[in-house]
């Protein structure tokens, strides 16, 4: 799998008008399913996530995981995380097929949760608008085949 991880502020996303899924301070992490992915990886990078010591301690170092401030994430599918820029025109075989990548969006949401994670989603394949405050900026990518 692979995740683009942003330490925020605030997020929000939005479908159809309506917000579907909002957090204060935490992270907005952006998820892919790729082909040979599974139950494992989604998972392994889970706890990662929630491990990852990214956010500052109080001599203002990156020292204290997601787990640590009681910090949310706001979880949102992006299979676009899985183009293959070879060409000028994307393409997006890698990613799993729509309802393999949903399973996987799925279990990784309840993974991320069940480490004691707050979450918030959005909907898994609609047209969505994401807003958010990015915080530092802090930005960062995770991929389970680099695990």
């Amino acid at each position: 799998m692979r995740a683009l991880i942003q330490r925020v502020l605030s997020a929000s996303v939005t479908v159809d008008g309506a917000i579907t899924g909002e957090i204060g301070p935490g992270l907005l992490v952006l998820i892919c399913a790729m082909q040979e992915d599974t139950e494992q990886k989604s998972t392994w990078l889970a706890q990662k996530i929630a491990k990852l010591r990214i956010f500052q301690d109080d001599d203002g170092r990156m020292n204290r995981s997601l787990l640590d401030i009681g910090g949310s994430a706001l979880v949102v599918s992006q299979f676009t995380l899985a183009a293959d820029t070879r060409g000028n025109r994307p393409g997006f075989t890698r990613a799993a097929p729509p309802e393999r990548g949903q399973a996987l969006y799925t279990h990784f949401s309840e993974a991320l949760a069940a480490t004691g994670v707050p979450i918030a989603k959005g909907i898994f394949g609609a047209d969505m608008k994401v807003a958010l405050v990015n915080d530092g900026p802090v930005t960062i990518w995770l991929d389970t085949d680099n695990s």
